[in-house]
């Protein structure tokens, strides 16, 4: 209490793809089974790749891992990483998808989204390109009253949603609170089944990017089967023709998270 909490860009435990699976192991031994796993924002495409290579090499998987976009949803990132830092949300769950798919490893880990999902289009359309699950904050942030003052990290939030300030957080009424982050949780999940209902599936498992189109042109539409490949199982192990990932997957090693060559 009353001391910055310091985030560093790198963790401790561990430096390379090989000892952070040996972690991951060393956190669900510890736990007494609990599924472990983590989150990340993807940046250079082989970094991913060489933690792949090292869940090979090791037999040991993550249960889930948890892909954040660069959007700097919260409003606590410092202006200059959001939207510059990583790739967007989209573009890093396909990505992630795809090479678990290459390794023969998704049926084994679980895919979270996280990245201005507020709303059930939102959620369906990061589930049809590889998401079993999404992660909202902004959304429940703004059903709690939040005006995006970009305060959070300030500990003077003028709707006491992030804040500890007595003389603040007291502007948050919990009871009131409560219902209405409620109504949202209970509207959107509505929509979502209504969304799934109208294009006739019967669960969000059962989208694919072919449900989804996107203007690229004044002239021209794509589905996001176009948009997103994808590759097939086992692709990487193989080896890849495909320019997204063939580069990327030479380059990268169990050993290190820099580039190879």
């Amino acid at each position: 209490m009353g001391e910055d909490c310091i985030s560093p860009a790198y963790h401790r435990a561990f430096s390379t793809p090989l000892e952070m699976m040996a972690f991951i192991g060393e956190m669900r031994r510890l736990s007494g089974g609990k599924p472990a796993g983590f989150k990340l924002c993807i940046g250079h495409p082989w970094e991913f790749l060489a933690i792949c290579k090292a869940m090979l090499q090791t037999g040991i998987y993550p249960d889930f891992i948890v892909v954040d976009g660069n959007e700097g949803g919260t409003g606590a990132a410092p202006l200059e990483f959001m939207d510059h830092m990583g790739m967007p949300m989209r573009e890093g769950v396909n990505f992630v998808h795809n090479a678990l798919v290459g390794i023969n490893a998704r049926d084994r880990i679980r895919i979270g989204a996280a990245g201005k999902i507020a709303t059930a289009f939102d959620m369906a359309r990061a589930m049809a390109i590889g998401a079993d699950w999404c992660n909202s904050a902004r959304g429940f942030m703004f059903a709690l009253g939040c005006i995006q003052s970009l305060s959070c990290h300030t500990d003077r939030c003028p709707t006491g949603v992030t804040t500890q300030d007595p003389s603040r957080n007291r502007a948050l009424v919990v009871p009131h609170k409560i219902e209405r982050v409620y109504n949202y949780h209970h509207a959107t999940l509505q929509a979502l089944a209504e969304l799934l209902a109208a294009a006739g599936l019967e669960h969000p498992q059962e989208l694919r990017p072919i449900h989804f189109s996107q203007r690229t042109s004044t002239t021209e539409v794509k589905t996001f089967a176009k948009l997103y490949p994808s590759l097939r199982p086992g692709e990487l192990i193989d080896g890849t023709s495909d320019p997204r990932f063939r580069e990327a997957w030479a380059m990268a090693r169990a050993d290190t998270f820099a580039a190879a060559g």
